[in-house]
């Protein structure tokens, strides 16, 4: 496995831009992270809310079966996303894979309660689909239409990795389980909102290298004019939130609205997602156990709906995507930083104009009332840690690892 220790493998630039000798060794990383996950989770009975996770067994099969579906049973995979999406697919090598791996087969209960694979079935299933990838890159022509979808493969796997992150943290899974440890967002020091003057922001493509690859999720393009504006250099941190939870913020619908309102009272929150004492300071379950977490360390686990009332009260507003992107790109030197958590933005769900369906894009991408959350949290891998990622979610989602900043009126 020496081979594997290449740092370009973890770095999101590189293997975006990756010939099929790295890239190769990015699958064989993720096939392996993906694998230490599944025995991370062995021996467990999950008793948790179904409707909000995927069971281990299927995420790390679902990681197998996209590949394969993609790329060894994909006839015109050399097409890249110029493909046919529905042109005929060769079998599978596990006759029932499509049953069990197909997210449109099952809801996430049905995952949960009907007949799964046994757990050394998936395994096998992962170390055959991954040497058929390998062996068709091996022969794949190098120009980007051809390696399209292994790089879409390998961006689903990581994105799988998360998942699971996100499922251990559900759990409470005790930190010596987690293939890598628990990652917390540090203690930052607060500094100052930073003002930047008006001015023009390309959005979409021109977040990297518009040569190389990206999901359908940032492609395109678009130029916006962005007004002088005021934003905070760092998430909001829990210090911030106990004072908002002090003074009754969960309690006054000024904040909230008729759709946050009714959030918070469908699901009974007076507080985010894993916390469970606020006197004193904030403790949440954090890697198998209950954690006074530090004043200076990022939210964590807030709905849009939560980051929208909090910036109410405080008499701020979410930033727009636009303003997002322009001070991570004018204020990385005067204290902007990124990478604590995803962050909402005031922004709706929405492709690029240019952007077109892709074939194996998430169906994030198709889900209306959506919004938007940019940067990238300690729960992902170097892969994902992209300045142009983005990502859609439902304003009540709050499983995720996410946060938020916020502007100036």
């Amino acid at each position: 496995m020496a081979g594997l220790i290449d740092p370009r493998v973890h770095d999101a630039q590189a293997v975006r831009q990756a010939g099929p000798d790295l890239l190769g060794l990015a699958l064989l990383d993720a096939r392996n992270t993906t694998l230490a996950w599944l025995a991370a989770f062995d021996g467990l009975a999950p008793d948790i809310a179904l409707d909000d996770f995927d069971p281990p067994a299927w995420l790390a099969g679902h990681a197998g079966w996209f590949q394969e579906r993609w790329i060894a049973r994909h006839v015109q995979r050399n097409r890249g996303a110029a493909c046919d999406p529905q042109s005929p697919r060769l079998p599978s090598i596990e006759p029932d894979a499509d049953a069990w791996f197909d997210p449109h087969e099952r809801g996430r209960r049905q995952r949960w309660t009907a007949a799964a694979p046994d757990p050394q079935a998936v395994r096998r299933y992962l170390a055959a689909t991954l040497e058929a990838t390998l062996e068709l890159l091996d022969k794949a022509p190098s120009d980007a239409q051809a390696l399209h979808f292994f790089r879409l493969a390998l961006y689903r796997e990581d994105r799988i990795g998360e998942q699971f992150a996100v499922l251990a943290q559900a759990l409470d899974l005790a930190p010596e389980r987690w293939p890598s440890g628990w990652a917390a967002p540090p203690a930052r020091v607060r500094r100052e909102a930073i003002g930047l003057p008006a001015q023009r922001v390309r959005l979409g493509a021109a977040d990297a290298d518009e040569t190389a690859w990206r999901p359908a999720i940032e492609d395109g393009r678009c130029d916006e004019e962005v007004p002088e504006f005021e934003i905070d250099a760092q998430p909001v941190s829990w210090g911030q939130w106990l004072e908002f939870i002090d003074d009754g913020g969960y309690d006054c619908p000024a904040w909230w609205g008729d759709d946050g309102g009714d959030w918070v009272e469908t699901h009974g929150r007076r507080a985010p997602r894993y916390v469970e004492q606020q006197a004193g300071g904030i403790s949440a379950r954090r890697g198998g156990r209950l954690q006074k977490l530090p004043a200076a360390q990022a939210v964590l686990h807030v709905s849009w709906y939560e980051a929208r009332a909090w910036c109410r009260w405080a008499g701020r507003r979410l930033p727009a995507e636009a303003e997002w992107v322009l001070a991570r790109r004018a204020a990385a030197g005067r204290g902007f930083t990124w990478g604590d958590a995803l962050e909402w933005v005031a922004d709706r769900a929405a492709r690029w104009p240019g952007a077109r369906a892709a074939p194996g894009e998430d169906d994030e991408l198709l889900a209306a009332g959506r919004r938007v959350l940019r940067g990238a949290s300690l729960a992902a891998g170097g892969r994902l840690r992209h300045p142009g990622a983005r990502r859609f979610a439902a304003p009540g989602s709050d499983e995720q690892f996410c946060g938020f900043r916020s502007c100036a009126l």
